[in-house]
């Protein structure tokens, strides 16, 4: 796989604060109740070239927060992870940046989509918390050995898969939002593939992925994550 299908399948960025407005609106008129929406004006969707369709959010609208909530938290640890990693010289060799900027930046998207999103529905997004990706030193040289931030990245990358999967079922009453989180999981397990290749093994792992709770996934995280996030102001 290289970044021309990564731009193909997952470039879910756009920029401008004409993109961000347009988002917002879009999730206002969810939260409201406005009936059925062209999900495909809430760029960075609207970029993998697929027109969503979906209906007004249901009641349970603190669920799905508190589950766009969850999923910022991951975002912002795949991003954050990403963006150092870029950053540490030597680290990833010449033939492979060009792979790690592209996934970097749809990261980057999904976390302004779900940032966009939390508040287009009524919530206040989560600050990002501090990260620590040693995971308390247990992976000193994370920025340092290729083969150990290979390894990290498919850890988070499969993990993402694996909680997507896990909280779709708190967004099955509103289909404009579990489309969303769909689109997402296919990219982050695409990126999942694509690190395994990298790594030399087979690019996928069975014939299913075994959805995660959300108690699951911290206990794998909390070690990346120095102190709780706290909603911003």
């Amino acid at each position: 796989m290289n970044t021309q299908i990564l731009d193909l399948i997952g470039n879910l960025g756009t920029d401008g604060a004409s993109a961000s407005t347009t988002r917002r609106a879009a999730f206002q008129q969810i939260a409201k109740g406005g009936g059925k929406i062209a999900l495909a004006v809430l760029t960075p969707l609207a970029a993998t070239g697929c027109a969503l369709v979906g209906s007004a959010i249901a009641p349970q609208t603190g669920l799905a927060i508190e589950t766009l909530q969850f999923a910022l938290l991951l975002e912002e640890l795949e991003h954050g992870f990403y963006v150092e990693a870029l950053k540490a010289p030597g680290l990833i060799p010449s033939s492979d940046r060009a792979v790690f900027e592209q996934i970097s930046k749809q990261e980057g998207a999904h976390v302004t989509f779900l940032t966009t999103g939390i508040t287009g529905i009524g919530g206040a997004p989560q600050a990002a918390p501090q990260f620590d990706f040693t995971g308390g030193g247990k992976y000193r040289d994370v920025f340092s050995n290729y083969r150990t931030f290979l390894q990290l990245s498919q850890t988070f990358e499969d993990t993402g898969v694996k909680a997507y999967k896990g909280q779709a079922t708190n967004l099955i009453t509103s289909s404009a939002l579990l489309t969303a989180a769909l689109r997402i999981h296919s990219v982050e397990a695409r990126h999942a593939a694509e690190i395994r290749r990298l790594r030399g093994e087979k690019p996928w792992t069975g014939a299913f992925d075994e959805p995660l709770s959300k108690p699951q996934v911290m206990a794998m995280v909390s070690p990346f994550i120095r102190r709780p996030a706290t909603s911003s102001t």
